[in-house]
Formats: structure tokens, sequence, C-alpha cells
């Protein structure tokens, strides 16, 4: 039986650029590396960073890291200093930032959890939205 998300591995057009990115910009910490990938952590979450061709979509399939809210605004405002390129204004509950990594996968940066967002939805519920 599952019990949880294991990893997430992202194609990566140049591991180093990426790596410096989610080191150096994110913070993530690095656990390994070579040539065609490597493998970072950022609290509980395993990254995997794999050499590969990239294409990304036109959906809404996004990676949304926690931040308290108290840090936020630094925290935006950090990202928009470095350049990354934003892809979405947040409409939803809490404060978020959807912004680009360099090969275009959608990140998201979001003061909330799984319970904000559920409190909102009751206030103001999406077409047919059913709790459980």
């Amino acid at each position: 039986m599952l019990n949880g998300l294991n990893h997430i591995t992202i194609a990566v057009s140049d591991v180093s650029r990426s790596f410096d990115f989610y080191v150096n910009t994110l913070g993530f910490i690095p656990k390994a590396r070579w040539t065609s990938g490597a493998y970072l952590c950022l609290g509980n979450l395993w990254l995997c960073l794999s050499a590969d061709t990239v294409t990304t979509g036109e959906d809404y399939t996004h990676y949304a890291f926690s931040i308290l809210s108290e840090d936020f605004d630094v925290y935006a405002n950090y990202l928009k200093s470095s350049g990354v390129t934003e892809w979405k204004i947040n409409k939803s509950e809490g404060k978020s930032i959807y912004f680009l990594d360099p090969d275009g996968h959608k990140l998201e940066v979001h003061d909330g959890d799984l319970d904000s967002r559920l409190r909102a939805c009751i206030n103001h519920p999406y077409e047919k939205m059913e709790f459980f």
C-alpha cells in the first residue's frame, strides 16, 4: 500500500545550470551529483535532476514548495530580483509566486497548506466541489 511521495524526477537540459538554480537560488541541499544528474533534498523532499530532452506542457502541472507566511514577501522579492520568469498570477488562498526554472518547469512557492486551502474552499467552493 502506498504511504507517501517518494521523490520527484525532472528532466533538465543542463545539469550544472539546473543544479546551480535549485541549490543556489532555491536553497535545496545537494546530496549527490554525476555527469547526467543530481540528487537534492529540501526538508523531506527528494528531487532528482536527470539530463534529458526537455518538453514542457501548456497544462497546469507544477511543483509547489512551502514557505512560512512571514518569510514569503522577502523570498518572493528575492526570486523576482534573481530574474525568474513568472508564469501565473496567484488567484487562490494564501500567497503564491508561480515561476519557471531554467528549463521551463513550472514551480510555485506557497505559504498555505491543504488545511488552509480547504477552509478557503468551504467559503468559496469550486464548481461542483465535493468534500470528504
